[in-house]
């Protein structure tokens, strides 16, 4: 569906009478029930088919769904994606399983493949930033801002240049398009310092230890991106074994910063961008993480601040959450001088880096990479999490048709084997998205669904800590 630019009162009137045409077909409970089940996606895909079963030994039809059945011909399903700005419901979603997974390395979970034994493990909490373009307005810890102003929170010039002539725009959307590289770098760079702290080599190093991580990216309000990461020595199998004796948060945190320190990325000159090494910036921030709440920082308040900006994009700089596929776009977005100026620098080094596809990226300010990712033995991963959901889902279905089956006389499927039953099925896409009432009927029910989950959130944590308070005097 086209999105349209309307007046709230001009939506609130279209929704309401979308809504009561909805109503007038007899079928408003069955498409809540639908909207529900996607979670009150915001753009749910629509897929058009059938799944037939079929007992094979004497070809009868024993079950048969199809779309045509459904609120308007269709199915809904839940669009998955994990920007908050385009789907809520499904960003919350995603949040939700980055939370558990960036927990499940921090506190240990069984379920999740991690044991308890992984909170003994050195871990702390670095954030590591980009270098400076030029200095732009902010709100030091005392006295005014450069300009000689002290800004109020919110302020639109937060984040951007005292003087835009000179500021670096060029170095800010390489340093961006770079920065998933410089991480690379960062990562080879910290385990060969740790292998020298520990007087190891580097094979030596891998027989005995291993460096496990998770980590998000944040724009800062210049545009710039920054990672916040959770860092962990482990065994050399991972978090199921003991890291060596030598292990220990200072020396973490001591290579963390030297690493960060020698980590580079050579950029070759073109036009009237000059060669140079990218590197991250000065200020490189670690804090130790606490079993329970113990230390410098929480287990809970890190996996929280990883999961709340693994649904982020750009936001914070007012830009665009779609690509931009001509220049001549730019005239139909309301954007910050700053933000835009950063977009169209894209654009123009775009042919002086043609490998880089800066101008593919220009919505993101050159930067490519993953927001969240993790090392593949720090914890689970969010296949298995999502996984663990559809297994849950389709035990759902089975047991309805089971139920179905059984009150229709057929016999029980759990007492036949899988050759005397067939599945026959097919689907295809059949558009995107909600109408106006639609749209309006899945913020309600999105909203409902979000308030009972905090709700549930609250009423467990104090639980927790009511327990936890009756075994304090143990």
């Amino acid at each position: 569906m086209t999105p349209t630019r309307a007046l709230p009162r001009e939506v609130d009137r279209l929704a309401v009478a979308d809504l009561a045409r909805l109503a007038s077909r007899g079928d408003l409970p069955k498409l809540a029930d639908q909207i529900r089940r996607t979670g009150g996606c915001s753009n749910p895909i629509h897929l058009q088919g059938f799944r037939t079963l079929i007992h094979t030994p004497t070809g009868a039809i024993w079950n048969r769904y199809s779309t045509q059945h459904e609120p308007g011909q269709r199915l809904k399903v839940a669009c998955g994606n994990r920007r908050a700005s385009r789907c809520p419901s499904c960003a919350r979603t995603y949040s939700a399983d980055t939370f558990h997974l960036i927990r499940a390395g921090l506190a240990g979970d069984t379920t999740k493949g991690v044991a308890p034994s992984v909170r003994s493990h050195p871990r702390v909490f670095a954030t590591l930033t980009a270098p400076s373009f030029g200095p732009v307005h902010n709100r030091p810890d005392t006295g005014p801002c450069r300009c000689g102003h002290a800004h109020l929170a919110g302020s639109p010039l937060l984040g951007t240049p005292l003087d835009p002539a000179a500021y670096d725009y060029a170095g800010a959307v390489l340093w961006n398009n770079h920065a998933p590289d410089l991480w690379r770098r960062f990562t080879i760079a910290l385990r060969r310092a740790l292998a020298k702290r520990a007087g190891l080599t580097q094979t030596e190093f891998k027989d005995v230890a291993r460096v496990s991580f998770g980590k998000v990216a944040e724009y800062q309000r210049r545009g710039a991106v920054h990672f916040h990461a959770v860092i962990r020595i482990d065994g050399p199998d991972g978090p199921d074994t003991p890291p060596p004796a030598w292990a220990s948060i200072s020396l973490l945190d001591d290579a963390i910063r030297s690493a960060a320190q020698s980590a580079g990325v050579p950029l070759a000159s073109a036009g009237h961008v000059r060669a140079q090494v990218l590197q991250w910036g000065k200020q490189v921030d670690v804090r130790p993480i606490g079993a329970f709440a113990g230390g410098d920082i929480s287990e809970q308040a890190v996996a929280s601040y990883v999961a709340k900006y693994a649904t982020k994009s750009a936001e914070s700089t007012e830009t665009v959450d779609r690509r931009i596929l001509e220049r001549q776009e730019l005239d139909r977005h309301d954007l910050p001088a700053h933000t835009r100026r950063l977009i169209e620098t894209c654009w123009d080094l775009d042919s002086l880096y043609p490998d880089r596809l800066l101008a593919h990226w220009s919505h993101m300010l050159g930067f490519r990479g993953h927001f969240s990712s993790k090392s593949p033995a720090y914890s689970t991963t969010l296949g298995a999490l999502r996984q663990v959901r559809a297994d849950y889902r389709a035990e759902q279905a089975r047991a309805d048709l089971r139920e179905r089956l059984l009150a229709a006389g057929l016999p029980d499927l759990d007492d036949l084997p899988d050759t005397e039953t067939l599945v026959v099925a097919h689907w295809s896409f059949a558009g995107a998205g909600n109408t106006p009432g639609e749209s309006m009927l899945a913020a309600s029910i999105a909203a409902d669904l979000h308030a009972r989950r905090t709700t549930d959130r609250q009423e467990a944590r104090a639980q927790l800590d009511q327990e936890e308070g009756d075994l304090s005097w143990l």
